[in-house]
């Protein structure tokens, strides 16, 4: 799919970087394929480093001597961005973006031209390859197209295919939700310490539970009410903890969090 096409790296950060890892790792594509860009010469040093691929500080250059494009520069400078390769880009272009809050019609008004852009929306989890990433495909995006972003980001974790109206509500549940989780083991290693159990004890437990029970949603394909169900055994002492928790609001002060950070991916390309 990918055999002698150069792709290009644009803003080529920690996640631009887990990109590349991943397809390498995958045994996808070959080092040679790829040329990665940053704003400053310092972080290209470090790529050329990390991953022995080829750099430059040119964007456009980049995009003249690439077929793939992989645009994963911030938010606020999308804009500046696109106009800086539009001239470089062909309909023989693939252009997928991984900036948040940034919509493909977006980038395809500034282009005025029928380049196939898809818009995906990967979280952090894909810089150890565990990744979750939706995919939405623009107006000039084909099949083959999608195609080629599935494998991309299934080498760095988990990918689906969503109508692109659900990408402000994916960044404030996959991408920001992370944070969340972190917040919850965080909160477990401090219980486990508070009942007695050393820290780096509590860490292990607290983690590898979460990692488990997440496992056992994916791979069972049953509702989490259901597999809670299966722990709750009656007058026990998980009962009496989902008690708490719901006194003290913790399932709806979850889903304001998603709410209020869905809310925020809206007004993300604005500043």
């Amino acid at each position: 799919m990918f055999e002698n096409k150069k792709i290009a790296v644009l803003g080529a950060g920690k996640l631009g970087e887990a990109l590349i890892s991943g397809m390498l790792d995958a045994g996808i594509v070959k080092k040679e394929q790829f040329i990665a860009t940053a704003a400053h010469q310092e972080r290209l040093d470090q790529i050329q480093k990390n991953l022995g691929i080829e750099t430059t500080l040119s964007n456009g250059e980049a995009v003249r001597r690439s077929q793939l494009v992989l645009l994963c520069v911030k938010p606020q400078t999308v804009e500046e961005v696109i106009r800086q390769i539009a001239d470089d880009l062909t309909a023989d272009h693939l252009l997928i973006s991984v900036v948040a809050s940034v919509s493909s019609k977006l980038i395809e008004n500034i282009l005025e031209k029928p380049v196939p852009v898809i818009r995906t929306m990967p979280n952090t989890p894909c810089l150890i390859r565990k990744g979750m990433t939706a995919i939405s495909p623009g107006r000039n995006a084909r099949p083959e197209h999608v195609e080629q972003a599935l494998r991309i980001f299934d080498a760095i974790g988990r990918s689906l295919i969503v109508d692109e109206k659900h990408m402000d509500a994916v960044t404030g549940l996959s991408a920001s939700g992370p944070a969340f989780v972190y917040i919850i083991i965080e909160s477990f290693i401090e219980a486990g310490v508070k009942v007695g159990l050393p820290r780096d004890v509590a860490t292990q437990l607290a983690a590898q539970m979460v990692l488990g029970a997440s496992s056992m949603v994916l791979e069972t394909g049953e509702h989490p009410a259901k597999l809670k169900d299966i722990v709750t055994t009656p007058a026990g002492c998980t009962v009496d903890g989902i008690l708490e928790l719901e006194e003290g609001g913790l399932r709806v002060t979850l889903i304001k969090a998603v709410v209020r950070a869905t809310q925020r991916a809206k007004e993300l390309v604005n500043g």
